[in-house]
């Protein structure tokens, strides 16, 4: 496997100099943020980030993520142009040695948690999210915790009901139109699309969610079975939905899997759960089963790990300081390491 770490641009408060310095460290997870979604990225920014570490000695082989314009999720006739937008931008990412790109379906909103400073016995924090709270929010007057509330009131009032009469087999097919639209370039520069689950994967708001479990896994390399299709295999999303078997999905995944997401959610009821350390102990995921089934079955893709607590009096945005992503990455190395010199 190869080490990643999330990292922000230049604007993060965490430097590229510090990510370097946690061993096995291969590279960084970045994007271009200052550019309106549907729109190219020009090789001007993306070579600026790849500039910037390279001077680190850090790869830029992942990029999370590129998104997807709403007018391609809602399938208007506007999605053809957005998609030779998209793959413009891949054609340019590949020219500087972008290998994965992460990305998500997921209608308007993307992850959601009620609480972004849950605190634990210790003292640390972390995201936290109880369904009940969730489900009393005014969904056309929405002040979301994490959200970055990109849109006016009136602008999110007009897109949920422009998804009022879109269902989830509408959903899926507008996903399958954007894979089939970009599958070819994606085979001609060799970058793989990684699809990140839905974050909780359960509907929202009354918006489908597409990509919560094994069954969506199978379904969508069915419609699309091109090798480039794939994964990236998120254990806090995923496991937040308590009861799937995360293990078997690694193992049946391993080689859909191109960039593993690997952190730890523990519930308290089968839809409120908060995140907390990467240990197995600590939470519900079975890290090492994850870890374990994936070297076992080949997995040679991208790893990092996700959403830490605050820990140490760390003033970092919540699950992305340094501290407590640093302890992961270490235990991550440990038990790939284990598994890989003990098979």
């Amino acid at each position: 496997m190869k080490l990643t770490f999330r990292w922000y641009g230049e604007g993060d408060v965490i430097p590229l100099r510090y990510i370097r310095q946690i061993p096995k460290m291969h590279g960084v997870v970045t994007a271009v943020y200052d550019v309106p979604v549907g729109e190219v990225w020009d090789e001007e920014r993306i070579a600026n980030l790849k500039w910037l570490c390279d001077k680190e000695e850090l790869s830029m082989d992942v990029i999370e993520s590129v998104p997807v314009h709403e007018d391609i999720k809602l399938g208007k006739p506007t999605r053809d142009k957005l998609i030779e937008n998209y793959k413009e931008t891949l054609r340019n990412l590949a020219k500087f040695g972008v290998k994965v790109v992460c990305y998500n379906f997921m209608p308007v909103f993307d992850w959601l948690r009620t609480d972004l400073y849950y605190e634990h016995p210790d003292g640390s924090t972390s995201l936290a999210y109880n369904h009940e709270t969730l489900l009393k929010l005014d969904k056309y007057n929405l002040h979301l915790p994490g959200w970055d509330e990109s849109y006016t009131n009136q602008e999110l009032t007009s897109l949920l009901r422009e998804y009022e009469n879109v269902s989830h087999e509408q959903l899926f097919d507008n996903l399958c139109y954007f894979l089939n639209g970009i599958m070819p370039v994606c085979e001609e520069t060799g970058i793989s699309m990684a699809i990140h689950p839905d974050d909780p994967p359960w509907d929202m708001f009354g918006l489908p969610r597409i990509i919560t479990g094994m069954e969506s896994y199978d379904k969508l390399v069915a419609a699309v079975p091109s090798p480039r299709n794939g994964f990236t295999f998120c254990t806090g999303s995923l496991g937040a939905g308590k009861y799937k078997d995360l293990p078997e999905m690694a193992r049946k995944y391993a080689s859909r899997i191109f960039f593993a997401h690997l952190r730890q959610v523990k519930h308290t009821t089968p839809h409120d759960f908060y995140e907390i350390g990467h240990q197995t102990h600590q939470g519900d995921v079975d890290m090492f089963a994850i870890v374990k089934n994936l070297v076992d079955n080949g997995f040679d893709g991208y790893v990092r790990p996700d959403h830490g607590r605050n820990i140490f009096g760390e003033q970092a945005t919540p699950g992305y300081g340094l501290y407590d992503r640093a302890l992961g990455a270490a235990y991550l190395c440990g038990l790939f390491e284990a598994v890989e010199k003990t098979r």
